[in-house]
């Protein structure tokens, strides 16, 4: 019985991981963005956060129009207000690294735009920041403890962004507009073709993740998230 038990748990706890990296692996030369999608999944069979809510913030966050389509980028960094899209990880590390080494210190990185500022503390470096897997687990965390405090996954959403209203709220309305126009049952998997979306002009139109930004309590394992009045 107990061998049994420890199998069930190891098959709990470790199928989702393998399914990210058979699918992670299967990306060979396709498109990136591919890559946040399958994170996105990933990281909702582990916590229950529905795929949808993890599709629609990691295109309002990292979302680019190509074609007919939104589409998320993992090697995205906003530093201090300036986004950059770079066709690497190896790209995007090196540039937030050498922006670090010259004193800044507040940026969002990789496909749910995780701030080092305030969550740094919570990943081993930064480099692991850009991981797709754990930077959507851990936005995968703080969307449930807002849904567990808010009781609504659009809610949780705008407090996701920022706890001021006037941030949230524009948050809210772009998260939802995102997520109503996701192909029913989400993007299609590694490989497939995309149906067009409603949202194919959104490339032209300015982030909306402005500052006042989240911080991170250290009370708990993720934190709670409270505003920053002041930007920067």
């Amino acid at each position: 019985m107990r061998s049994l038990q420890v199998i069930c748990q190891l098959w709990h706890f470790c199928f989702p991981a393998l399914g990210w990296f058979l699918a992670s692996a299967s990306l060979g030369a396709a498109d990136p963005s591919d890559i946040c999608d399958a994170a996105a999944r990933s990281a909702a069979q582990q916590t229950g956060v529905p795929v949808s809510v993890l599709y629609a913030i990691s295109r309002t966050e990292t979302g680019r129009g190509s074609g007919n389509d939104l589409r998320p980028w993992p090697w995205t960094v906003n530093m201090e207000g300036e986004g950059r899209w770079f066709d690497s990880r190896s790209e995007a590390l090196q540039w937030a690294l050498e922006r670090q080494a010259t004193g800044s210190r507040s940026f969002d990185i990789g496909c749910f735009q995780i701030n080092h500022r305030w969550h740094g503390e919570h990943f081993a470096s930064v480099d692991a920041m850009f991981d797709p897997l754990e930077n959507a687990l851990y936005a995968a965390g703080f969307l449930s403890d807002l849904h567990r405090e808010l009781g609504d996954w659009t809610k949780a959403a705008g407090a996701y962004h920022s706890r001021t209203e006037v941030y949230a709220a524009r948050y809210r309305r772009r998260f939802s507009a995102i997520r109503a126009a996701l192909p029913e049952g989400g993007p299609i998997a590694v490989g497939g073709d995309r149906p067009p979306t409603r949202l194919a002009r959104a490339q032209a139109e300015p982030r909306v993740n402005t500052y006042p930004l989240l911080r991170g309590s250290t009370s708990g394992a993720l934190g709670s998230l409270v505003p920053i009045e002041s930007g920067g």
